[in-house]
């Protein structure tokens, strides 16, 4: 029988783990006017960005297929979309995109309602009212088959692969094996490591595809590190990653694959991308972490899984972070930013598979409500829509 977690189920299905209304501004000119809208109603949060216009090609179209899917995220019970008016990504195309998930959604522009008071003022109302109908869903019960991860991870070091990342790999199997979905992405940091992923695809075509995202990757890396004239730009790794033990981008790729545990890969995504297929998946992404979270959260994630060997504090508005070091110095350090010391395994305290059923429990509860401390401390920095230019 499979394992349950207590969220609010949406109009389309889809189950949410938080209930909050999304203030999303279509292009960077309207992102003030969302960011006080947002401040003004408890339960909303905001979507800063520079893009959305000048952009064209496949940029344009990553920013609207992110923006759109943000708004589908089941983690959102309503939108208000705030638009300039003029810009190349309209509004009510954002509006359009959002409309199938069937959730409360309204549209403001600013050249329309005359200027920034007017429009936060409209906004404002929109957002309270979807707020105030928010407010009386309950959570209810939902299997795990409905629950979405992203696998991220920044600030690595050597305890990263020895300990964090196959720990939350156990969980990943955990919730893989019960029909739920994780994603791996990252790919500049799965370099070297695509025949080991490939041999664990469901079929040929699947293996294939793994194959052909890595290699563009090391294409396009090998292309931007050739043009480079600063030596220092050319390295694939941090300087952290350096000092936390790691020796090359081979090594920290061969730690960096074992978040995704052992489970069969069902498919592969586009950044953004809405999965067809439940189980594994790899998306196409950069290693940033903002980039990677947000095309996770746009593919329908409902909670990032970040291990951290060095500490990071971020989080991502509206998504819960949940963090993970194998590290127990960088935890006694960082206590109030990191929510589970894998670093118990390395001290002989727990075994690996206890720890990897430790994080599938605590998966499980933040799914059901328990906030992770990047929501207790407000952080939402990794909010970062990619750019292929």
């Amino acid at each position: 029988m499979a394992d349950k977690f207590m969220g609010y189920w949406r109009k389309d299905g889809s189950v949410g783990v938080r209930n909050l209304i999304a203030i999303i501004p279509s292009v960077f000119c309207s992102a003030k006017v969302a960011e006080r809208i947002a401040y003004q109603v408890p339960g909303s949060v905001y979507f800063r960005h520079p893009v959305g216009c000048s952009q064209v090609g496949e940029d344009l179209e990553i920013t609207a297929r992110t923006l759109i899917q943000i708004g589908r995220n089941p983690n959102f019970s309503g939108v208000v979309v705030v638009g300039l008016g003029c810009e190349r990504f309209s509004p009510y195309e954002l509006a359009e995109g959002i409309a199938p998930a069937q959730k409360m959604l309204e549209t403001v522009v600013i050249q329309k309602e005359g200027d920034s008071l007017a429009a936060i003022q409209q906004g404002v109302k929109y957002a309270r009212k979807m707020q105030q109908m928010a407010s009386r869903q309950q959570r209810e019960e939902a299997d795990v088959s409905h629950l979405m991860i992203g696998l991220n991870c920044g600030g690595s070091d050597m305890t990263s692969g020895l300990v964090a990342n196959p720990a939350l790999g156990i969980a990943s199997d955990m919730l893989v094996s019960q029909g739920g979905s994780s994603i791996l992405a990252e790919i500049t940091e799965l370099l070297g490591t695509e025949h080991i992923l490939a041999r664990r695809a469901v079929n040929e075509q699947v293996a294939q595809e793994i194959k052909e995202i890595v290699s563009r990757t090391e294409k396009k890396l090998e292309r931007q590190t050739r043009e480079s004239s600063n030596v220092k730009r050319t390295h694939l790794i941090s300087t952290g990653n350096y000092d936390g033990g790691l020796s090359s981008v081979v090594e920290k790729s061969l730690g960096s694959m074992k978040k995704s545990g052992n489970a069969p890969f069902s498919g592969t995504i586009q950044y953004a991308e809405t999965p067809k297929v439940k189980g594994l998946l790899l998306m196409d992404s950069p290693g940033h972490d903002g980039e990677v979270s947000t095309g996770q959260v746009a593919a329908g994630a409902q909670m990032i899984v970040f291990p951290t060997g060095r500490g990071t504090p971020t989080g991502f508005p509206g998504v819960p972070v949940l963090k993970i070091t194998g590290n127990p110095k960088t935890y006694e350090k960082m206590k109030e930013n990191i929510d589970i010391n894998a670093g118990e395994v390395l001290l002989g305290k727990k075994t690996l598979q206890q720890m990897g059923e430790e994080i599938y429990r605590e998966i499980l509860e933040v799914a059901s409500g328990k906030m992770v401390k990047a929501e207790i401390l407000g952080h939402d920095e990794q909010f970062c829509i990619t750019r292929m230019t």
